[in-house]
C-alpha cells in the first residue's frame, strides 16, 4: 500500500490537502507517488474527490493553481 501507515491514498490526500503541505491537486498526487501509494491517479480521478481536495486547500487559504484545471485529463 505505502510506505509510512495504514493510512489509504485518499485519506492521505486530504491530509495532505488539509495542512497545507501541498498547493493544488497535482501537488498532492506527486506527493502520494513519491510518498509510495499505489494507484494515485486512479484514487484522484474523479471530479468529486478532485472538487473535495479544492475545498479543503481552499479551506486552508490557498486558491487552487491553474494547473488544477483539466485535472482529469492529467496523467
Amino acid at each position: 500500500m505505502n510506505n509510512s501507515s495504514s493510512m489509504s491514498t485518499v485519506e492521505r490526500a486530504f491530509q495532505l490537502a488539509r495542512t497545507g503541505a501541498c498547493h493544488s491537486v497535482v501537488e498532492i498526487r506527486q506527493r502520494l507517488n513519491a510518498e509510495g501509494y499505489e494507484g494515485v491517479h486512479g484514487h484522484l480521478i474523479g471530479s468529486t474527490i478532485q472538487r473535495q481536495l479544492r475545498e479543503a486547500l481552499s479551506a486552508r487559504g490557498i486558491a487552487p493553481r491553474t494547473e488544477d484545471d483539466g485535472e482529469q485529463d492529467a496523467e
